[in-house]
């Protein structure tokens, strides 16, 4: 299961190494891409397969939202291989695009892993302390 948060430093040359324990989840290729919120997603293969064919399988060629998750998820991913030690390089578009700076977080979410800058995700974390009691009061009424 890929949970918890695990603090990590990315190089000059954007190399990082991935928690031991997401690594050994992740397999030996894991595929790092573009997400939502400007962050990154680091999967196993047998996620990316799943989502790639949930994209892919389902669309409609007409359907310009659809293709344009494709150009956004699918088309910036990247199977990686990590070294000896569980490093991996973070291509340069994926670290402008997440805006990655040296200190950054690793977080584990169930079925995928984010990274984030850590000053964005300490932001995002305060933020979510003064929401999420919020959005807890509104799941809990909707249960029956």
């Amino acid at each position: 299961m890929l949970i918890g948060s695990y603090s990590a430093v990315l190089s000059d040359s954007r190399r990082i190494a991935v928690p031991k324990k997401f690594l050994t989840e992740l397999g030996s290729n894991p595929v790092l891409a573009k997400w939502y919120e400007d962050c990154l997603i680091l999967v196993s293969n047998d996620f990316w397969s799943n989502l790639s064919t949930r994209l892919v399988g389902e669309r409609k060629l007409a359907d310009m939202g659809l293709r344009d998750i494709e150009r956004f998820i699918l088309g910036s991913a990247y199977e990686l291989e990590p070294d000896e030690q569980g490093r991996i390089i973070v291509p340069e578009v994926l670290a402008g695009y997440a805006k990655l700076e040296k200190d950054t977080i690793f977080i584990g979410l169930m079925d995928r892993v984010e990274l984030w800058p850590k000053a964005t995700w300490d932001e995002k974390t305060s933020d979510l302390a003064k929401t999420t009691k919020e959005y807890i009061e509104r799941l809990s009424k909707n249960e029956k």
